[in-house]
């Protein structure tokens, strides 16, 4: 039950994510939560398989710090590439 929590915690991660990083239009509003439930959920299966248990500190610190280091760069970069992606259709478009 408790993957459930690290999931609700790594979805609040990825959406204060989609909000504070740049070109937010650019993106679909479930992007960054998305990629962040999936690093949290991944990572805490990895650590329970690996046996560290629900009391252990390091598995709680994991289920906030890695959804919020994999979730940011991914984003930037998304954003990015999509900006770039529509500068270079407008320019093929003869709309620039």
């Amino acid at each position: 039950m408790q993957i459930a929590l690290a999931l609700l915690i790594a979805v609040v991660i990825g959406v204060g994510l989609h909000f504070a990083l740049p070109h937010r239009q650019k993106r679909g509003v479930v992007v960054a939560p998305a990629i962040a439930a999936a690093a949290g959920v991944i990572t805490w299966a990895a650590l329970t398989w690996a046996g560290v248990g629900i009391d252990n500190p390091w598995i709680w610190l994991s289920a906030i710090i890695v959804p919020a280091v994999v979730t940011a760069p991914v984003v930037l970069a998304l954003g990015a590439a999509r900006v770039r992606g529509d500068d270079r259709e407008r320019q093929r478009l003869g709309l620039v």
